[in-house]
């Protein structure tokens, strides 16, 4: 019997789903009580989403530049990062605008969105709340009520986002957290209809490390936790510890402290470590907590692997060397297990930018931490378009039309990442990947394309593996009316 291309194309494109999602659906197959996953849910999550980012619509980018960029003025979709663009936090207000200030120019390049009957370009406006919070609620009114933002992105600090949330809510502007990842941002008390958790959520990240270590790697056994302390440096050590008792009961916590933000000296945390018999030094540290805390490590002659969110600017990493960065365990909000390009398409949108790259001058954009859109700079320029194609598909700005968009909403990222909008408290549902950090010859487990490593002096993303979304489901709180007799899918 004779068949058509079609057919053997179908079974091709069978073969190929079934690859990539198959474990996925092994695992929540297992999944007992309210994270199992649902048919229902898995078809909605998994099959085709509502919506994509399409690499070959994106702009020519040869001339986008981060640190000169073209910001139109007038009557604009308004788009405010509320971040540290000065202070001890400064950097993250970089890591935050060059990714999303690259999905602006790309949209604005296309000729805009149409909203209300009229196509508009995208303003991107930088709004410094120089990590206080006083400082925070007096930049959020500003921006409301003076430039009449539509939009408001952050930031770095939970806390700080937190007050974003509220004034967005109580002037009824979307804000989109899209860096910070405390889970009471969207609780019973804090949940506003206008706030959207775009990013991962610290129990999350907490649950998906011990279910690494727990049921995938299963090796080291003694941990101790070091975190900042305020509200998401210890949610996401209970979010560790409550994953340890589901996924790794033999496991053992040997010490646990907490450090003020912006520590200079973790001497005296690192000697309780080295003392402790710890195997593994879990932390949820961000720049700078994170270039000292590893740095210091080294220089003390510690060289524990550190399980991390955020210990990933590149540039410390260098400055840290191979040797001392290898063995790493990150946990990723944006790449997939190796390899990292797997469609033609993903190396298109991974050069286009790695391309243009090489051509900024200015710091600290020249700089290897933004030398590759992968991992937080890839998680932060993707929920911007994801942002930008709710708007597109609402036709409007009008926060209700964006509601109704985006709640339920599922979004293809350009390396084929799919995210879910949990309806009820506007939490992402999605899979994670973590990595262990190998020396450049082993690294093209994961770069898979020339020249097959991501740095030549530092280790980086080597091994990876899938951490399904039922595994790390986000936290609900059954306390809030909307979640009320929900299942932690959201149905």
């Amino acid at each position: 019997m004779k068949y058509g291309k079609t057919f053997y194309l179908s079974l091709c494109l069978m073969a190929w789903a079934a690859l990539i999602f198959a474990p996925l659906d092994a695992d929540a197959a297992k999944a007992n009580g309210k994270a199992k996953l649902s048919k229902a849910a898995s078809q909605e999550l998994f099959s085709q989403p509502n919506a994509f980012f399409d690499v070959n619509k994106m702009s020519d980018m040869s001339d986008f530049d981060p640190a000169n960029p073209v910001v139109p003025k007038g009557d604009t979709i308004k788009i405010a990062i509320v971040a540290s663009f000065s202070g001890p936090g400064a950097l993250n207000g970089s890591l935050y605008w060059a990714p999303v200030q690259w999905a602006a120019h790309d949209i604005n390049k296309r000729g805009g969105i149409l909203v209300d009957g009229k196509r508009k370009l995208v303003e991107v406006i930088r709004a410094d709340h120089m990590s206080k919070p006083d400082q925070c609620k007096k930049v959020v009114e500003r921006l409301i009520l003076q430039e009449k933002v539509q939009f408001l992105w952050g930031t770095n600090g939970s806390h700080l986002m937190k007050i974003i949330n509220e004034t967005a809510n109580k002037y009824k502007v979307i804000s989109m957290s899209a860096a910070s990842v405390a889970d009471d941002l969207q609780d019973a008390t804090n949940f506003g209809r206008y706030s959207f958790m775009a990013s991962c959520s610290t129990e999350q990240i907490g649950r998906g490390l011990a279910y690494y270590y727990g049921q995938i790697k299963k090796k080291e056994k003694k941990f101790y936790i070091l975190c900042q302390d305020y509200g998401f440096g210890r949610e996401i050590a209970n979010g560790f510890k409550k994953g340890l008792k589901e996924y790794y009961p033999e496991a053992k916590l040997v010490g646990e402290d907490y450090h003020k933000l912006f520590l200079t000296d973790f001497a005296p945390y690192l000697t309780k470590i080295q003392a402790s018999g710890a195997e593994v030094i879990f932390t949820g540290d961000w720049i700078p907590d994170a270039e000292n805390l590893l740095k210091q490590s080294r220089q003390m002659g510690i060289n524990l692997p550190f399980a991390n969110l955020f210990m990933v600017d590149a540039t410390m990493l260098n400055a840290v060397g191979v040797e001392g960065t290898k063995g790493l365990v990150n946990i990723n909000m944006y790449d997939v297990p190796p390899p990292a390009f797997r469609t033609a398409e993903s190396i298109k949108f991974y050069r286009a930018w790695n391309n243009q790259w090489k051509t900024w001058k200015a710091m600290p954009f020249n700089g290897p931490l933004f030398e590759h859109p992968t991992n937080v700079l890839g998680s932060y320029n993707q929920l911007t378009y994801w942002l930008l194609s709710v708007i597109e598909r609402a036709g409007s700005t009008d926060p209700e039309k964006i509601i109704k968009v985006w709640e339920g909403d599922t979004y293809k990222f350009a390396n084929g990442k799919i995210i879910k909008m949990r309806i009820c408290d506007h939490k992402a549902i999605q899979n994670f990947t973590v990595s262990e950090y190998v020396p450049p010859d082993q690294q093209n487990v994961s770069f898979n394309i020339p020249p097959y490593y991501w740095y030549k002096n530092a280790s980086n993303m080597g091994p990876g593996s899938l951490i399904p979304a039922a595994k790390v489901l986000p936290l609900m709180d059954k306390n809030l009316d909307r979640c009320k007799g929900k299942s932690d899918w959201g149905e």
